[in-house]
């Protein structure tokens, strides 16, 4: 399991639950519950961080829980 910051919210112009990870642009994923979201969001970060290495781009270190002022 990856340790990036995972955002899910409901859509409701999806009618699915999204999955946004932050610190990877673009990286995102849904599902019909909030526990398929979180699961296919594991399988994006897997596949993000592949195609990274493929293209030898940089690859962020996850930073954990964010500070919020």
């Amino acid at each position: 399991m990856f340790k990036y910051e995972v955002i899910v919210y409901w859509s409701e112009e999806d009618k699915a639950y999204i999955a946004e990870v932050p610190e990877l642009p673009g990286c995102m994923s849904d599902g019909p519950t909030y526990e398929k979201a979180i699961k296919n969001a594991q399988i994006v970060i897997s596949e993000w961080i592949e195609t990274a290495e493929k293209m030898n781009r940089e690859i962020p270190q996850p930073k954990g829980k964010l500070a919020y002022a």
